[in-house]
Parts: structure tokens; sequence; C-alpha cells
């Protein structure tokens, strides 16, 4: 198991790509802290995981509000004993024509989206310096959840793909600034990802078909193709990369036409 002992924090855990990456790491033998603002999703599946074995806890967390963060981080100490790795995963969209964009709303995404990622890395990178190297001499890890709207722009959702271009230059900087402190900082850029999210794209053939064809692999990706990515960004298999994001997209980034759907 590539995380056997390691303590890793994921945000947005309740559901989705979040609650693929706790199950993937609990696998690999890691005690896993689960948060998210959705209390009664969050209890379920970290019950859901216990159930089968899982060393986990639940704690909520609103990840624009600096206190939670840190109490988080606390959380996860008093629980068990250090944090090793951290995945910045909780995020928003909204949609909306860029002229009926309200201030409030943009400001609402780019809260959760750019500000709750500095938050939870910051937060992260103290506990991290403090507790020193683990027993394999490791500082830590962290992830932050970019997409490909990070680097293509769709313009009914504007402050999602405004945030998520700042994360990539988020991590950027992260890495540079935390390398001599021996923390390695990276992203993940997923496509198009079967969770709820995508269920109201996956609901409408017309949005479906649109998405699909930007998409070469010609299906959606699921939640644990992402997962392991993470697995791979928290594990010594990538212990020479930092500031760097991956795109499992089903090699949408590289697509510059449209491909022909099956129905």
């Amino acid at each position: 198991m590539r995380l056997e002992g390691k303590v890793a924090v994921i945000t947005g855990a309740a559901s989705g790509i979040g609650l693929a990456c706790a199950k993937r790491f609990a696998q690999e033998g890691a005690k896993v802290v689960l948060s998210d603002v959705n209390e009664a999703a969050g209890e379920t599946a970290a019950e859901a995981l216990q159930e089968s074995g899982a060393d986990v806890i639940f704690v909520a967390c609103d990840v624009g509000d600096k206190t939670q963060v840190e109490n988080l981080m606390a959380a996860a100490v008093a629980a068990f004993g250090r944090v090793d790795t951290v995945i910045a995963n909780a995020g928003i969209a909204h949609a909306c024509d860029f002229l009926d964009l309200a201030e409030e709303d943009f400001d609402r995404v780019i809260r959760v989206n750019l500000k709750g990622v500095f938050l939870t890395g910051q937060a992260a990178a103290r506990q991290m310096v403090a507790q020193g190297p683990n027993a394999a001499g490791e500082v830590g890890t962290i992830i932050n959840m970019s997409s490909v709207n990070a680097v293509m722009a769709i313009p009914s959702i504007t402050p999602y793909v405004v945030a998520k271009g700042g994360v990539n230059q988020l991590t950027k900087v992260m890495s540079l600034a935390l390398a001599t402190q021996g923390i390695r900082v990276n992203g993940i850029g997923p496509g198009s990802i079967n969770t709820e999210m995508f269920q109201v794209v996956n609901a409408d053939p017309e949005k479906r078909r649109a998405a699909m064809s930007r998409t070469p692999m010609g299906r959606p990706g699921e939640p644990d193709e992402v997962a392991t990515v993470a697995v791979f960004l928290a594990s010594s298999d990538s212990s020479y990369i930092t500031g760097q994001t991956i795109y499992p997209d089903g090699g949408r980034l590289g697509l510059n036409y449209v491909v022909p759907v099956q129905d």
C-alpha cells in the first residue's frame, strides 16, 4: 500500500471526486480526514468508510473561513498525530450569462474555489513545517484540485474559470515557496467527470453530445480515475514532481476540433 501510515486531509469529500479520493487513499493505507460543508453527507460517507474498515473521521469545514480551516488541521492532528497530505478539493460553480453575473455570485465562487485553496494550503504547510518529516523523511504533499477550465474558458461559468486559472498559478507559487521546506505542491485538472455536477450535462442529450464531442476518448471520466492521480501525487512515486498540474481529461486539452459522438 503506497500511503501506509500517512494522514490525509481532503476537503469537499462528502461526494464526487473528494469522496473517491478518500476511498482510494484509505485503500492505500492512509488515515483520512474527510471534510465538507455538508455535514449530513460527510458523516454518512465517513460512517460507510469506517464500516469497511477504514481509519477515517469527518470534520465539518467551510474552506473560505480561515479559523475553520485551522481548526480542521488541528482536528486532524488531534485524531491522527500529524498531516502528511492535503487535497484542496472543495469547489462550487455558478452558471450565468456574463452580463447578468452578480458581484456576490462572483465573490462566492472565488471565496471557495480560490481563497479556500489558499487557506487550506497555507494551514497545511504550516502544520507540515511545524511537525517535521515523517519516518520516511517526507515533510508533506499538497494537491490542489484545478480543472481543464483553468486553461480553456467557458463564458457561462466565468467565476469558476477565473478561480481555476488562479489555482494553477497558486499551485506554481506554492511549489516554489515551499520547495525548500520539503513540501511538494501539485494540481489535478479533471475534464468531464461523472460527478453530481456533471449530471446536469448527462441528463440533457444535447449537452452531453456537446461535451463528448470535445473529448477524444468519447466518454466522461470516473471519479476514481482522478483519485488514482491523487494517490500518485501523494506517494513517493512522484518524489521529484512539484509545481505541475496533471490533466485526467480524456484528451480534451489537446483537441482543437470536435469528434463524432455515438448515441
